[in-house]
């Protein structure tokens, strides 16, 4: 059995690439592989392979540069899910795409659930929002996990770039006033492959599609986040000493950001039997920490 990987080099696919091994015969293949925005050249990379899995893990994921960079980062979050779901379909595949928090305005004060109104504030979210519809309009079999504050010890992301700052910088300043459910992406990659299993597994796996909150338990701010990080690193590492609390005023960006990211992930529970550990169990693992 193979299993079609899209975006090989992002921080989940690369965790999914142990975690669907032991699934079928993972081809992984990533934009230098073949041109993402190419919709012939997707489309034939699908038929020729004829997975029985398709695991899209690429995405535009510049938030601030999505403002301007508008057409492009509709082609990868909206355009690619919508042809790759329309290919998986035809050769009778289940497909598996990622989306993300962004797509709620954060103006909820209880945890989101599956079918709260979307409302994304930017394009980025926007554009993942238009993905999910595209998928869902299809109507192949699916599995769309939603997640939220991904980060991973490979790629680009909030823990390493305060892992860095704090080996640079004496005085970090963070934001406080927006709060999410930091996910490590290897707990992503492993829940990912046991809900496949399962589908694949079932005798009619269109009873599992569906949108799925996939998150850490508990949640925190940036700040919190920032400090549970810099606390966790080894002391003769770490410049830092001192880590400002600030608001999202203080620190104006492109795009605006909600305030409330928190996923309620009882649908995932309740069907698959996975629940997320809390984040700081998982960042202490991430970190090597007893």
């Amino acid at each position: 059995m193979k299993i079609l990987l899209i975006g090989k080099h992002g921080q989940v696919a690369w965790e999914l690439q142990r975690t669907l091994a032991p699934i079928g015969d993972v081809v992984a293949v990533g934009r230098s592989d073949v041109n993402l925005v190419d919709v012939a050249a997707v489309r034939k990379l699908v038929g020729e392979i004829r997975p029985a899995v398709v695991v899209n893990a690429a995405a535009y994921t510049a938030v601030d540069k999505a403002e301007t960079e508008t057409e492009h980062c509709h082609q990868i979050n909206a355009t690619l899910p919508g042809v790759l779901a329309e290919e998986t379909k035809k050769v009778d595949a289940l497909f598996v795409h990622y989306s993300t928090d962004y797509v709620f305005d954060g103006t909820k004060t209880s945890p989101y659930v599956e079918n709260d109104p979307t409302n994304p504030l930017g394009v980025y979210g926007a554009s993942k929002l238009a993905g999910e519809e595209a998928v869902r309009a299809v109507g192949a079999d699916y599995l769309l996990f939603r997640l939220c504050w991904v980060y991973g010890a490979r790629g680009q992301n909030f823990m390493l770039t305060m892992l860095r700052l704090a080996r640079e910088r004496e005085k970090l300043r963070v934001v406080r006033d927006q709060v999410g459910c930091p996910t490590w992406s290897r707990m992503i990659a492993e829940v990912t492959a046991q809900a496949v299993r399962q589908v694949l597994a079932s005798k009619d796996r269109a009873i599992y599609s569906g949108i799925y909150h996939l998150a850490a338990s508990g949640n925190t701010n940036w700040h919190g986040f920032a400090s549970r990080i810099v606390e966790l690193m080894p002391e003769a590492e770490r410049k830092c000493r001192e880590i400002e609390a600030i608001t999202t005023a203080e620190y104006p960006t492109p795009a605006k950001r909600p305030a409330y990211s928190v996923l309620n992930c009882d649908k995932l529970a309740k069907t698959f039997g996975l629940r997320l550990p809390d984040w700081e169990c998982s960042l202490r693992q991430v970190l090597d920490k007893p």
